[in-house]
């Protein structure tokens, strides 16, 4: 019995640990452990109850694993991490933390904590109700670390995570979905300016990049938040001109992205170990709306699944919703989130991108120290 036991350890150090004599990358990259919001949620808003859901049809008619099935990705199909997973030979994705059948060894490939709706923020995302914030997730991955030390002990969990890469994708909805809400948000906004607002969202997240951090994350990529101004809610919601984005919406991304990248290298000089990447999605994403042509796509003003407005910019995608024909050809999926064409875009930039896209390294080389 003692024989069998240690047999199987074995297997499992050398199958999940990063067993040095296979030198690929899935050995190297062994977990993947994203937080986030609806940009990266694999799920988890189908198990609470919440009015930002994605697992209705159309969303996921082009996600292959489950033949086009909603899965509760809110695009039409496969979000970053799944292409970033494709892209460096992870064979499975990060599933849901709130999925009933994540647990065990399920686990030992990483785990997604996003949720729809969720901000930096405790407050972001009421008015959906139920969300999962960034304190939240944080917590719920304080779950996950304490089943793997009963499952592989202390050191061998340690060392797991330290090779693994942790990625969060936040702060868009503290924005849209706090500051920004239409009437509900007007007292806030003449109480508290956008300066002292992103002050409180920053104190916020730079603690719980710590707790990451103390709970033994060592490569964690963050992203900025994006040109939220262009997303077609934004452009409707502000009555712009076809060609414009709305301005204080991106004003208010670029203030939060010029104090993130301090943050980030702070994060660098004093946490002993870590590697933290700043993912400068702003640009990228801005670049691909200006040029969409470029890219191959026909139109990166209008959602390509919604209803109400010029660029169906005001009724989630469902059952009854406009849909464009080619899903490939549109930037936006629906009124707040890219296409998978979009994502995939994005993503082959943060895997292979210079320093103006990911600093101080890109997603193949993080892996690889």
């Amino acid at each position: 019995m003692a024989i069998s036991l240690n047999i199987v350890l074995l297997l499992v150090a050398c199958g999940f640990m990063f067993c040095e004599a296979t030198g690929n990358l899935t050995s190297q990259f062994p977990a993947s452990f994203v937080f986030g919001d609806s940009l990266v949620d694999a799920g988890n808003n189908n198990y609470i109850f919440t009015l930002s859901k994605a697992n209705i049809a159309p969303n996921g008619c082009d996600f292959k694993p489950t033949a086009g099935r909603p899965s509760g990705r809110y695009t039409n199909g496969r979000i970053i991490p799944d292409i970033i997973a494709d892209e460096l030979g992870q064979k499975i994705y990060s599933p849901p933390f709130l999925a009933p059948t994540t647990k065990g060894s399920a686990i030992l490939h990483g785990v997604n904590y996003a949720s729809g709706g969720s901000g930096i923020l405790n407050s972001t995302g009421s008015i959906f109700v139920g969300r999962l914030s960034l304190e939240v997730q944080v917590n719920n991955f304080a779950e996950t670390r304490k089943e793997l030390r009963s499952m592989l002990g202390g050191n061998a969990t340690k060392e797991l995570l330290g090779k693994s890469v942790f990625s969060i994708t936040m702060g868009a909805n503290d924005f849209i979905n706090n500051y920004l809400v239409p009437i509900a948000s007007t007292i806030q906004r003449v109480l508290v300016t956008p300066d002292s607002f992103v002050d409180q969202i920053m104190t916020t997240y730079r603690a719980q990049l710590m707790r990451l951090y103390e709970m033994d994350a060592r490569k964690i990529l963050v992203a900025n938040v994006g040109p939220i101004g262009c997303i077609p809610y934004e452009r409707t919601l502000n009555r712009v001109d076809e060609d414009q984005c709305a301005a204080l919406p991106n004003e208010l991304a670029l203030k939060f992205n010029k104090r993130l990248r301090p943050l980030i290298m702070e994060l660098n000089a004093n946490c002993k170990g870590a590697t933290f990447v700043y993912a400068n999605t702003y640009d990228m994403v801005e670049d691909l709306i200006k040029n969409y042509a470029k890219y191959g796509f026909e139109a990166s003003n209008i959602a390509c699944c919604g209803r109400g407005g010029e660029f169906r910019g005001v009724i989630p995608c469902g059952p009854t919703s406009t849909e464009c024909n080619d899903h490939e050809k549109y930037v936006f999926w629906d009124p707040y989130h890219p296409s998978e064409a979009a994502n995939l875009v994005v993503a082959n930039r943060l895997i292979d991108g210079g320093p103006n896209d990911v600093f101080p390294m890109n997603v193949r080389k993080l892996i690889q120290i």
